[in-house]
């Protein structure tokens, strides 16, 4: 088993693609959008999660905001593919394609290029909050850089 990635290896990438997005140290640990949102002082809906789900076998990178939930009828359906075969990634899945540990997963800078979908109400914001690569690391970027960084698909995919 590869060594998981961390904050330093998405710095890297950061630095690499020059994008104007900023890695927050946390003194708490940031692994659920509440957690994430009372550190930041920021509102939940600011917070985005970065979910892999397998659509069959392959790899899906979904991201969507605060507590909304990705409804898997909307999104096997955008896939053209029956709901049975769209599944959460497991734990182990997720690290094995993304290299980061669920928790801590950024948006972009992973193992491989995902496809990419990112949902209508997050697309729309001007500044995010996502996975820094570490449990106790968030990192800022506007919604704008998310979407050209990531070559997203902007679709509406939440319950």
């Amino acid at each position: 088993m590869t060594t998981p990635m961390n904050s330093k290896s998405l710095q890297a990438f950061i630095d690499t693609h020059r994008l104007a997005a900023v890695i927050l140290p946390m003194d708490a640990h940031t692994a659920t959008v509440g957690d994430a949102a009372r550190a930041l002082g920021v509102d939940a809906d600011m917070i985005i999660k970065s979910l892999v789900f397998m659509a069959g076998k392959q790899p899906i990178l979904v991201i969507n905001n605060g507590l909304a939930r990705v409804d898997r009828k909307k999104l096997a359906k955008y896939l053209g593919m029956n709901r049975k075969r769209v599944k959460f990634a497991s734990a182990e899945q997720a690290l094995a394609v993304t290299g980061y540990v669920v928790g801590s997963m950024p948006p972009f800078g992973h193992r491989q290029e995902l496809k990419t979908l990112v949902d209508l109400a997050t697309a729309g914001l001007d500044t995010v909050y996502g996975g820094g690569g570490g449990i106790d690391a968030m990192m800022r970027l506007s919604a704008s850089e998310l979407l050209k960084v990531t070559h997203a698909e902007v679709v509406d995919i939440s319950e």
